[in-house]
Parts: structure tokens; sequence; C-alpha cells
């Protein structure tokens, strides 16, 4: 299957080199030149690792041998054997995607990007090293991490905004182990993070360097592919529950920062699930939600730390897909990117706008209606949920009251509430008090909830990464590792 870049300016690629690539050298994101033929029915009907394995050799079939990567990623590495259960809560059903190695929804698809580049290495032949480079707003530097973690012939370097992460993400990335992987702070937020990762991309394009780059953020087609197959298994969910009947459209509300998760889900459209709307949840930093409103993307706002830090994002990576796949216009693309990228702001012409929103709906949920949701859910339906989930499920409820849609809503919950343990207890109406971990004990304590092994086992584990940097250092770091 052959890949494009979205902006047009780079040659065409198979599905291996995609994932090898990461990031297409124009600057634009690799697409493939068209969606491949899909039975979403036939999919439906299998258990989620032939889905995963189903929906990944359709869009890489130039990776061989899906099934054994596809066991090897999930197989025993999950709290649950279905990888992400839905249950049902209130009026609503919560995707669970908290349930991997290091309680967030990454872990879908950084179990199964190593395996993918792995194997994409093997297959294009590629004797050179890879080196990894990815910016973080919290849940996909320990996912990568944990994902990459002594892989053979790769290496890995995460960098995350200093101060823009909560305790508990900090100390997971910090306490990292492993021979092969490296983790440094920025002095900045995350978009300069990311942006400091792209700009190393370009200015080591050109360079003979004694590795390869590549990216584990969803920029890289191989990190987003594997987040459809948990919409194709809610809907499974919902199916086996008697919840839905074969056919019936479901809406998706989906805490969204970098575009890629909610992205999945009209990916999984695309290949003909009975999708009906997708909802984009935004915190405080509603740049999205503006977008969907009214057309123009505009990054020129400050950026505020929020308690859900990994939607503090102002330049969404993945809607950039987006606008290739609903215009098909690859110049309109890249003139879109230069403008945002110069003049800090774009709008999409008014038919493009009509077609996006005819596909997606958005809200934004503040702090403090996130945690008084945190309350409400947990006091009206003995379920907690964390900060992210919660804007997921107040842009829901926002959604159906203005809409009068009563089509079946599945929330993402797209972390775990003990990842973000001061922020749910304050919600909650607990005093807190002590460091993390004294704050994880007392969430379990007046809730009755487990911890999840991966965080209790942190306080044992000492601080092994400890570099703090200027966003301007970025490129002499990486060249120095």
């Amino acid at each position: 299957m052959q890949y494009h870049s979205t902006r047009g300016q780079s040659p065409e690629v198979d599905s291996a080199q995609a994932v090898l690539t990461g990031l297409a050298p124009d600057g634009g994101l690799y697409l493939p030149c068209a969606l491949p033929a899909f039975s979403w029915r036939s999919c439906i009907q299998k258990n989620t690792l032939d889905m995963a394995q189903m929906i990944l050799s359709a869009f890489l079939p130039d990776i061989p041998d899906m099934q054994t990567l596809v066991e090897k990623a999930y197989v025993g590495k999950f709290e649950t054997e279905d990888l992400t259960p839905t249950v049902s809560v209130g009026g609503f059903h919560v995707l669970e995607l908290f349930r991997g190695p290091t309680s967030a929804f990454k872990d879908v698809a950084l179990s199964m990007l190593p395996q993918l580049l792995t194997a994409a290495k093997a297959a294009k032949n590629e004797k050179k090293d890879i080196l990894i480079l990815t910016a973080t707003s919290g849940d996909t530097g320990k996912a990568a991490l944990e994902g990459f973690k002594d892989v053979d012939g790769i290496r890995i370097c995460v960098f995350y905004p200093h101060g823009g992460v909560s305790d508990v993400q900090r100390r997971q990335m910090v306490s990292q182990e492993g021979e092969n992987v490296t983790v440094c702070a920025v002095r900045g937020n995350f978009d300069d993070a990311q942006t400091g990762v792209k700009e190393i991309f370009a200015a080591c394009r050109e360079k003979d360097l004694p590795v390869n780059l590549s990216s584990a953020n969803s920029i890289n087609i191989g990190r987003l592919v594997p987040q459809i197959t948990y919409y194709f298994k809610a809907y499974r969910d919902l199916l086996d529950a008697g919840r839905i009947q074969m056919g019936e459209e479901v809406n998706f509300s989906v805490p969204t920062g970098n575009f890629g998760d909610i992205l999945a889900g009209y990916l999984a459209k695309k290949l003909g699930l009975p999708v009906g709307k997708l909802i984009c949840a935004s915190n405080a930093n509603n740049v999205l939600t503006d977008f969907i409103r009214t057309g123009t993307y505009d990054r020129r706002r400050v950026l505020h730390k929020t308690d859900s830090p990994s939607m503090d994002i102002l330049v969404s990576s993945n809607l950039e897909r987006l606008l290739y796949l609903m215009s098909g216009d690859t110049a309109l693309v890249a003139r879109l990117m230069n403008e945002l990228n110069t003049q800090g702001y774009y709008q999409v012409p008014q038919q493009l706008l009509t077609e996006i929103q005819e596909q997606f709906w958005a809200g934004w949920c503040d702090d403090a209606k996130g945690a008084e949701t945190i309350a409400k859910v947990w006091r009206e339906n003995g379920y907690l949920c964390d900060t992210h989930t919660a804007s997921g499920w107040a842009v829901a409820q926002d959604y159906v009251n203005r809409t009068g849609d009563m089509r079946p809503m599945v929330v993402l919950s797209t972390a775990s509430p003990y990842k973000f343990p001061a922020a749910v207890l304050n919600a909650i109406g607990e005093t807190v008090n002590g460091d993390e971990f004294d704050q994880l004990d007392k969430l379990a304590a007046v809730t009755g909830v487990k911890i999840p092994k991966n965080l209790a086992a942190l306080r044992e584990k000492p601080e092994r990464h400890t570099a703090v940097i200027d966003k301007e250092k970025m490129l002499d770091f990486v060249l120095a590792l």
C-alpha cells in the first residue's frame, strides 16, 4: 500500500517505510493514497486481538506476520484480557482505555508501535539503529518509554514540559529503566517541546547521522492505526450487552488534545463502522472547540495549565490529517499549515467547515466543571473518573442537552484517576495532604478503588533522568546522545 504526505511534496512510500520515517520529508503526515477496502461487519465478529490484526493488516500490508506482532504487543500486558472494557455508567457507556501497563490510553498504540517499527526495519533491510524522538504532554512519554524499553536496534528520547505534567506522570517518566531510554524536561510548554522535535527532524534531514530518526507521537501512522481498534471493540461490547442493534449508530465523546484519538474514530467510520457524531472535548485550552465551531484555528492565545495536562495543547498535529481526508487537497493543507506556522492562525473554506461540522461537534470543560463532573459521577454512579474523562463526560452531556441526540453515547476514558490523585481528591471533597504517594493511598482508602500496580510500584523507584534544558538546546541534546 502506498502512502503520501498530506502536503504533497514528498515521494510516495510503502506502509513499512511510512512507519519507519514517521514524519514526511516535507513536514507533512503520511496517509494511505486510498483507504483500504474493509468489511466492518466481519471485523466486529472477531475478538480484540483478531480485530487489531485485521485493521493493522489492512492499513500496513507491507509489514509481515501481523498476528504474531499483535500477540507480542498485547498478550499478558493489560489488566483485562479484552484490553479495553466498556462499562455502562448512568446513561452513558465508558470505554476504559487505561487498563494497560502505564494506566493511559496511549498503551494501546504504544504497546504495538515497537513491534511495528522493528518489523518494518527488518522488512526494509534497514541496518542503522532508530532513534525515537517524542514530545509528551504527559501520557505518551511513559507509554512510549515502556513500549520501547530495551528493544534491540531502537533508542528513545522523550521530552516533556518542565512543570507541565502531573507529579505521577513525571515520576513515571523519570524513574524509567532501560539501557536505551533518555528523558529530558524542557523549560516551556508542550507545544514548545513538540515544535522542538519537529525542528530537530528538519535540521537533521540532510545530516548523515549514525541513526535514523522516527517518532512515537501520533504523527507516526504506526501509532495512529492501532487506536482504531478500540472503536470497533466498544461497538462490539454494546452489541454483546444488548445496548444496540447491528448497524445502529453510536456517538463517541473523546477528550482531545493532539487530535489523534478522535481521528482514529473518524477512520473507523470511514471503514464503515456505524459511528454517529464524534464529539471533541477540550479543556480550557479550547482551540479545537473554537475551530470546529468557527473554522478558524488560532493558536495565538495563552496556554493554560490545567488539571487535565495531557490536553494542554494549542497545536494539534493530527488535525492536519483530517483537513486532507476531508478536502483531498494537499496544496490547501500545505498553505494552511504554512499560515499556522508563520501567522499563528488559519481559516478553512466554508464548504470544508460544513463537512467537518457534519461529522464533529465540539465543546469544552474548565477545571471547575471537570471537578463538578468527577464528584457528580462518583456520587450518583459510584464510578471514579480522571480529569480528562470528566471533560469527555461533561461535553457529552452538554451535547445531549443542546441537540437532543439520544443515540447511545460512549465516553472514552483516557487515563486512570490515580494519575491525577490530587485533582480527583479535591473534586470529591477530600483534603489533599502529603506527596503523590500519600494522595494515592488516601484516594484508595476513601473510594475503595484499587491503585493500579504500576503506579503503586513507583514509590520504590529512584529518579534516573534529571536533565532540564531550554527549548533552544533540544537539538544539541539529541546530537550529544
